[in-house]
C-alpha cells in the first residue's frame, strides 16, 4: 500500500515545505497540486471537504489535507499524510525555541519572506476565480457569495463567522429548486472509536492536569501543557488567528495576574517578546499555523532543561493536532451519510457558494493587509502588485507547479 502511494506522499511533502500564506493560501495550492495536476480528487470534492472542515474546530487546512489522504488510502494514508504535513513546520518551530537562547530576534533576516504574503493573495485569488466558475450559476448563489464575501471581509478575525455563514447559506438553498440525492450511494461506516478516544482523552487530560496542579507534582508541566493544547485544538474555531490570542492569554497575560500568581505560582509562562517572535516566524514559514504549538511547548518548559524542552515541543505538536484528526475522521463518514437526506443535499449548493464567498472575502482582506504597510515605497508597492498578478497568471494559464512559484518568490525576496 505504501509503495503504491509514494508519488502522493512525495507531493504532500513538497506541498508541506512550500505551502505559505495560512489556510487561505493553502487552499489555492491544494487546488493546483491535488486537483489540477495530480487529480487526486475533483474541484467539487475539495470544496466540500473544505466547507466541512470549516464547520469543525481545529486546523481546517490540516483537516482538509487529512481527508484527501483518507480518500486515497483510508486511515493509514490519512495518518501518514497528516504526519508529513505537520512535521517540517513543527521541526522548524521547535528548532526556533532552542535557537532563541543564542540569537536576538532583531538579527533574524526575514527579507526572504518579503513577497510571500503577496504570493498567498495570488493563490487565494486563483481559488476564488476557479471556484466561481464551478459553483456560482444562478441568482441565489450569486447573492450568497456576495453577502458572505462582505461578511468575511468585515469580520475576518471573528471565529464564528465561517461556520455561521456556511450553515446560513445551507438553510437558504433549501428553499430553492427541488433536487433529490442519490439514495443508492453506498453508506459509509461510522467509526465510533475516534469520538470515544477524543472524549476520553479530553476528560482524562483535564483530570490529570488539575490533579497535578492541586497536588503540586514535581514535574507537572508536561501534564498541564498537554491539557492546555488538547483543549485549544478541541475548541478553536477560526484557525490560527483565534488560537494565537488564546495562547498569548494563557502563557503571557494570565501568569502575571496577581490572583493567578498567588493561586498557581508555578503556572507555565513565557515572555511577550518570545511569543511575538514565534508569532512572526510561524507566519513566515510554510505549513500549518498550528505548528506554533511546538514552539510554545518548548518555550514554556525550557527552564527545566533541554530534555524537558524537547518533550514540550513534541507534546505541543501532538496535543494541538490530535483533536483535529480525531474529529475530522469521525465526523466525515457521518457527514457523508447525512448528505443522503434531502435537506442536507440541498444545503450543499448554498454551502459551496458560501465557500467561494469566504475565499473571495479573504482575498480582499489579505490585499488590504498587504498594502497597509505605511513604510513601503512605490517600488515595494509595484513589485508586490507584480507578484500577485504573476502568481495568479501562472496558476491560471500555465502548468508551472506551485512549489516553483513559492521558490521564485523566496528568491525574489533575497534579491530585492
Amino acid at each position: 500500500m505504501l509503495k503504491r502511494h509514494i508519488p502522493f506522499l512525495k507531493a504532500v511533502f513538497f506541498y508541506s515545505i512550500t505551502a505559505f500564506g495560512g489556510p487561505q493560501g493553502h487552499f489555492g495550492m491544494m487546488l493546483k497540486t491535488f486537483v489540477q495536476q495530480r487529480k487526486d480528487l475533483t474541484e467539487q470534492e475539495l470544496m466540500e471537504y473544505n466547507a466541512f472542515c470549516q464547520m469543525l474546530p481545529g486546523a481546517s487546512s490540516t483537516q482538509t489535507l487529512t481527508l484527501i489522504g483518507y480518500k486515497r488510502g483510508g486511515l493509514p494514508l490519512a495518518l501518514l499524510t497528516l504526519l508529513l504535513w505537520i512535521l517540517p513546520a513543527c521541526t522548524l518551530m521547535s528548532l526556533l525555541s532552542f535557537l532563541l537562547n543564542f540569537i536576538d530576534d532583531k538579527e533574524i533576516n526575514t527579507n526572504i519572506f518579503h513577497y510571500i504574503q503577496s504570493m498567498a493573495v495570488g493563490f487565494v485569488t486563483f481559488s476564488a476565480f476557479k471556484l466561481f466558475r464551478i459553483s456560482i450559476h444562478n441568482t441565489i448563489t450569486r447573492v450568497i457569495m456576495v453577502l458572505v464575501a462582505l461578511l468575511t471581509f468585515l469580520l475576518f478575525k471573528t471565529p464564528w463567522i465561517f461556520p455561521s455563514c456556511l450553515v446560513a447559506a445551507g438553510i437558504i438553498t433549501n428553499f430553492s429548486d427541488k433536487r433529490y440525492p442519490d439514495k443508492n450511494e453506498e453508506k459509509r461506516k461510522t467509526n465510533w472509536g475516534n469520538i470515544l478516544i477524543f472524549l476520553c482523552v479530553f476528560g482524562l487530560a483535564g483530570f490529570v492536569s488539575e490533579t497535578a496542579r492541586k497536588q503540586e507534582w514535581k514535574n507537572r508541566g508536561p501534564y498541564n501543557l498537554f491539557e492546555n493544547f488538547y483543549r485549544f485544538g478541541s475548541l478553536v474555531f477560526g484557525g490560527g488567528d483565534v488560537l494565537m490570542p488564546m495562547m498569548y492569554e494563557q502563557y503571557v497575560v494570565r501568569p502575571q495576574i496577581p490572583a493567578v500568581q498567588q493561586k498557581n505560582p508555578n503556572a507555565l509562562r513565557m515572555s511577550k517578546a518570545e511569543f511575538l517572535t514565534g508569532f512572526g516566524m510561524v507566519r513566515a514559514i510554510p505549513g500549518p499555523v498550528f505548528s506554533i504549538g511546538a514552539f510554545v511547548g518548548g518555550m514554556v518548559l525550557r527552564d527545566k532543561g533541554s530534555s524537558f524542552q524537547l518533550l514540550g515541543c513534541v507534546i505541543g505538536m501532538i496535543a494541538i493536532f490530535l483533536p483535529s484528526a480525531l474529529l475530522v475522521l469521525f465526523f466525515f463518514p457521518v457527514w457523508s451519510n447525512l448528505k443522503k437526506y434531502t435537506v442536507i443535499y440541498r444545503s450543499m449548493e448554498g454551502i459551496k457558494a458560501a465557500v467561494v464567498g469566504i475565499i473571495t472575502g479573504s482575498s480582499f482582506f489579505l490585499i488590504k493587509d498587504v498594502f497597509s504597510n505605511t513604510h513601503w515605497s512605490v517600488h515595494d508597492i509595484v513589485l508586490n502588485i507584480i507578484v500577485i498578478g504573476s502568481t495568479f497568471y501562472l496558476l491560471s494559464f500555465t502548468k508551472v507547479r506551485a512549489p516553483f512559484i513559492a521558490a521564485g518568490c523566496l528568491l525574489l525576496g533575497l534579491l530585492f
